[in-house]
């Protein structure tokens, strides 16, 4: 035992400096950090143990020499307090190893419970106390065979303490949690290396699964659905695993209600945290596994490879939509000028051949006149100017012409007879075209039924315009302005009477600039006045009432007018 020695903590200095106290400092020692900060008597004991002056063997002769002392109180330290009830394991704090006692740590965690039974009862028997009688026998001395004895029983009872605690499930499976394992995680490998790293690490982890067996983690060629419910499984992770470590203290051990409640806090953070970690610790290897599979990461490129290819064709089924769109618009735009061109083309053809023979026609007329000139200053056969224009304005070109050729080169009375028989044929086709019309309208078409058939166009378009249509036909220009595709047609069927296209722009040009007869303003003013309503009275009859006859309706009015 270490003697120990008298060391003055604290000193004051022998010389002051007028009267005055004297300060030194000097470099701060390295402390050891401790969970709880000793004080009183624990602090001189730690101080003298940070100096060396005293073992911690001596810390029990210190204790029972302060309790001694009647006049100080012995206040124990937080190391001291929170040391107290903690479980033993087994002696000198080692747990002694189940598995090997009955034979079995070359299956530990994997071995049965028929395997526990068979191992138990074949070591049971050949470590039986009586079965061992004979090695008491080699001993010499009685406390030689003593301590052999109780060699040989300690022995027994390990092997019946294993095989209670491996038979039981609970207790089976809090020891197998605190059996030896490798907690390491692969954190980085080379893609060629991966299912030799990594398929190691999940087999090794796998034991703590509830859902057994657990799905493989497969090769290189293993399908994708396969390798979805092999990381499914992972992150949904349910572990048997438990923490016996984080029951460190034992309630029974308690001190009062206090203490019981300070070991119930601890063990549950203790519990708490060491399933975080656990299962911190599974998803960390799960994390690491799924960035680093190669299956994955093919998986990935071919997805955005996927998705850029459909992005792509759907950018280029849209650019050739547009270009498709582009093209039919400058077809149809193209189409659209050609024929515009076409039309302004016949138009202007049209306009050139109606002027070409305008001028024919006045060239004809212009003719006539001259070659009629000789006739009308001879008075030859009472012909006269007017019957020469009559002849220029009811005649065509082709007509002009012909007489025009016939006139020329002969004499004035030859001329005075073909000009009479020009005017005489002129006249009797329009006696004829006048007959003809008059003739449809006063006899008509009959169909086969007997009845009259509706007349010609020529009579629909001298039929007159009623006000109603006059006033539709004003409010119909006003509402379709120029400008308006079809615009006639649209007027037409916005007076819904069938009046033609030839009929509305001559009533333009007629009907709509007459001025409205004020004369009939009273009479139309009529025909929109309501009749009076007349009320009709029926004719009453003489009614007698209590003896006293009274007239009648019909007799008072006969009174009345007599």
């Amino acid at each position: 035992m270490a003697v120990r020695t008298s060391v003055q903590l604290i000193s004051y200095s022998q010389e002051l400096v007028d009267g005055l106290p004297l300060y030194v400092s000097s470099n701060c020692l390295p402390v050891k950090a401790l969970k709880y900060e000793p004080a009183g008597h624990a602090f001189h004991n730690a101080a003298l143990k940070l100096f060396g002056c005293e073992e911690d063997d001596t810390t029990e002769v210190d204790d029972q020499k302060v309790g001694n002392d009647k006049e100080q109180v012995y206040m124990p330290s937080s190391d001291s307090y929170s040391s107290k009830g903690k479980k033993k394991s087994g002696a000198d704090g080692k747990q002694q190893d189940h598995y090997a006692l009955l034979g079995l740590s070359h299956l530990r965690y994997l071995a049965t419970e028929d395997q526990i039974r068979k191992s138990y009862r074949e070591a049971a028997l050949r470590h039986h106390p009586d079965k061992l009688a004979n090695l008491l026998l080699a001993e010499e001395t009685e406390a030689a065979k003593q301590a052999k004895k109780d060699e040989i029983e300690n022995h027994f009872k390990s092997i019946q303490e294993a095989y209670e605690i491996l038979i039981d499930p609970v207790r089976r499976r809090i020891y197998d949690s605190t059996d030896e394992f490798d907690d390491e995680i692969p954190t980085e490998c080379a893609p060629q290396d991966f299912f030799k790293v990594f398929g190691p690490a999940f087999m090794r982890n796998g034991r703590w699964s509830v859902t057994q067996p657990i799905p493989s983690l497969g090769d290189d060629s293993t399908s994708l659905k396969d390798v979805d419910n092999f990381y499914n499984f992972w992150y949904s992770f349910k572990s048997w695993r438990e923490f016996p470590h984080a029951d460190e203290y034992d309630l029974e051990q308690a001190e009062s209600r206090d203490h019981k409640r300070w070991m119930e806090r601890q063990n549950t953070k203790l519990s708490e945290k060491a399933r975080k970690e656990e299962y911190a610790r599974i998803r960390a290897l799960v994390d690491n596994a799924y960035k680093r599979d190669p299956r994955i990461l093919r998986w990935k490129e071919e997805e955005k490879a996927e998705k850029q290819r459909k992005k792509e064709a759907k950018v280029r089924a849209k650019q050739l939509q547009e270009e498709e769109a582009a093209r039919a618009a400058e077809e149809e735009r193209r189409q659209k000028e050609e024929e515009e061109k076409r039309a302004a083309e016949a138009a202007l053809q049209h306009k050139k051949n109606k002027e070409k023979e305008k001028k024919l026609l006045r060239k004809e007329r212009t003719r006539l006149r001259a070659l009629s000139a000789p006739v009308l200053s001879q008075h030859l056969l009472d012909l006269s100017e007017e019957d020469v224009e009559s002849l220029c304005m009811t005649l065509g070109f082709e007509q002009l012409r012909s007489l025009c050729d016939k006139m020329d080169n002969k004499e004035a009375l030859e001329r005075a007879k073909l000009i009479q028989d020009a005017r005489g044929y002129n006249s009797n086709t329009e006696e004829k075209k006048i007959d003809d019309t008059n003739g449809s309208h006063l006899n008509g078409s009959v169909d086969s039924n007997g009845s009259i058939l509706s007349s010609s166009s020529s009579e629909k378009k001298e039929k007159p315009w009623t006000k109603e249509e006059i006033e539709l036909l004003r409010k119909g220009t006003q509402k379709y302005p120029k400008g308006t595709s079809r615009r006639w047609e649209v007027i037409s069927e916005y007076i819904g009477t069938g009046r033609s296209v030839e009929e509305i722009l001559k009533a333009t040009k007629t009907v709509l600039l007459q001025k409205p007869d004020a004369t009939k303003a009273f009479d139309s003013f009529l025909e929109k006045r309501k009749p009076a309503a007349t009320i009709a009275s029926p004719l009453s009859t003489r009614e007698e009432v209590e003896g006293v006859s009274m007239p009648s309706r019909t007799e008072n009015t006969t009174a009345k007018t007599s």
